[in-house]
């Protein structure tokens, strides 16, 4: 079971979506729930509740952060949802070079956790991290 999330701070900045950018979200996947509300109540979690079938998710980025019930935790949620049936859009925070690459054309492609070598020893690294590779690909 996964941890209430606790507000620490009301007085904290948050940030809602930008009305044009949800509008035309909403305009092709046509949402009816949104599990990230603001205003909430201290004690709603979103990752304990049943979302609709077709969900837009803005994930606390900040306060995810303090409590380790971040974007990470919202994606497994969606994946989790996603497998029921249901649609999702989550946004979430990316390295700008990300977004380069996807704004010019590139495919990703998970690569997982590859335990690179180090250069003199060969020796596995013992933390790997997260690795995509970002495809750019003439179909000739």
């Amino acid at each position: 079971m996964i941890p209430s999330i606790k507000i620490f701070n009301m007085a904290k900045k948050f940030w809602l979506t930008p009305p044009e950018m949800y509008k035309k979200l909403d305009d092709e996947f046509h949402f009816d729930f949104d599990p990230c509300p603001f205003p909430r109540d201290p004690s709603y979690n979103a990752l304990e509740v049943e979302w609709g079938l077709s969900n837009y998710v803005n994930p606390p980025f900040t306060e995810g952060r303090l409590t380790g019930l971040g974007p990470t935790a919202f994606v497994r949620k969606s994946i989790e949802e996603f497998k029921k049936g249901k649609n999702i859009v989550i946004v979430v925070p990316v390295q700008n070079y990300v977004n380069l690459a996807l704004e010019a054309g590139a495919v990703v492609r998970s690569m997982g956790r590859p335990r690179w070598l180090e250069v003199e020893t060969k020796e596995p690294r013992r933390d790997p991290s997260p690795i995509i590779a970002l495809i750019f690909q003439h179909h000739l």
